[in-house]
């Protein structure tokens, strides 16, 4: 049986254009003289991987290296420049701390608004409200706008509602680094869950190696905006270190 590809990029190139002049009275002029007034910066630069329904699999990388970049290409709220990017499969993203949830409004509200965002009907969400705010555990602040929560709080909300959207893809980006040590963990038995029902596709950003090499079953290194290997946590994991040491060195 031919095993299904849910996630594949096939030579995706991202940029993006960052203004050299902060206002229009800096960049008015310099566009007079004929300066550059805008730099090409490449996010990523000809990715071509491909992941399998079931896997889990971490991306590692320094900062700014295109890790993110490529989350958000998977989610959809961005698009390659060149190459193409083919998701198959009900998406669940964690990739940005309050990302679909406005401050003014309640965790209760929120509940519903991102819910609805996520793809479930208000139907869908009164059947798992109580659930949600009982794997969060915030029932005793869900009725205070949540600009007043902490971004513990934040976290706990936002990682509950996904997951309560049953997704086939899940993705994660460090957003398990907030909160305390019980609830981090409270969420890796849920996400061993997932892992286990071979249902569910996880990709998950972190800068904890420890986590990585403890929860993921394959790894993809990118650094200098191209992937220099992908394949064994262990391999994976151990030329990220070497790399790193060389440069401090």
């Amino acid at each position: 049986m031919k095993e299904e590809i849910v996630i594949k990029f096939d030579h995706v190139r991202k940029q993006f254009n960052k203004l050299n002049h902060k206002t229009f009275k800096e960049f008015l002029p310099a566009l007079i003289r004929g300066e550059k007034t805008v730099e090409s910066f490449t996010a990523l630069n000809n990715i071509s991987f491909e992941i399998k329904k079931g896997e889990t699999v971490g991306i590692i990388g320094p900062n700014g290296s295109g890790k993110s970049t490529i989350l958000k290409l998977i989610a959809g709220v961005m698009w390659p420049t060149s190459g193409k990017v083919k998701v198959v499969g009900k998406i669940s993203p964690l990739i940005e701390l309050g990302a679909g949830m406005h401050p003014e409004l309640t965790g209760s509200e929120n509940i519903y608004l991102n819910g609805a965002i996520l793809g479930l009907s208000q139907k869908e969400i009164k059947q798992c409200y109580n659930s949600i705010i009982d794997f969060a555990e915030i029932k005793e602040f869900i009725d205070q706008p949540i600009k007043h929560y902490s971004s513990g709080m934040y976290m706990r909300l936002a990682f509950a509602i996904a997951i309560h959207t049953h997704p086939e893809i899940l993705i994660v980006d460090e957003i398990l680094a907030v909160g305390d040590n019980a609830f981090q963990k409270k969420c890796f038995d849920y996400m061993e869950q997932l892992k286990k029902s071979e249902d569910v596709t996880i990709v998950f950003v972190s800068h904890s190696l420890g986590q990585v090499e403890k929860f993921c079953t394959r790894v993809i290194y990118i650094n200098d905006h191209k992937i220099q290997y992908d394949g064994t946590t262990t391999e994976a994991i151990q030329k990220y270190s070497t790399d790193s040491e060389n440069r401090n060195q």
